[in-house]
């Protein structure tokens, strides 16, 4: 009976081990010479199909610019950027976070300000394919732009 205890107890240890090891750790900031652009470290990253996903962006450029993240559609950057830039006319824009509102969005965090940091938690798309993210703060998409690689 206490061996078979041990042996469960054992497993599920291992299991929830294995679970943690599952997650990917994304860390997004922008670039110290440039910090409207994400650093070279920020442009791209590769998670599994369905994978549980944590995305810290940290706001710790070195002119104080308040910064978002929203991770979209593949081929949707021009689609969200262009809906980004009509938020300029809206008056709730700065309450909304300069978040369009789109179904090209799929995950986003709220604006964040200098020296803070915001923490995205998602399950990956189940489709394979080159999911952009973006800041969507006036004037910054263009530049401040990735690649989150789906993989099946």
């Amino acid at each position: 009976m206490i061996r078979t205890l041990l042996t469960a107890a054992c497993s599920l240890v291992l299991a929830a081990g294995l679970h943690a090891e599952d997650v990917k750790e994304v860390t997004l900031k922008p670039d110290n010479a440039n910090p409207l652009a994400y650093d070279a470290a920020s442009k791209t990253f590769t998670v599994k199909a369905g994978q549980k996903v944590k995305v810290t962006l940290e706001n710790k450029a070195t002119v104080p610019q308040p910064h978002n993240l929203l991770i979209c559609k593949p081929g949707s950057l021009q689609k969200v950027g262009a809906a980004a830039n009509a938020l300029l006319t809206d008056p709730q824009a700065l309450a909304k976070d300069y978040i369009p509102e789109s179904p090209e969005v799929l995950f986003h965090t709220k604006l964040v300000q200098p020296s803070q940091s915001a923490v995205l938690e998602f399950t990956a798309p189940a489709e394979a394919g080159d999911y952009v993210y973006l800041c969507t703060f006036p004037g910054h998409w263009m530049i401040m732009n990735g690649v989150m690689k789906v993989e099946k």
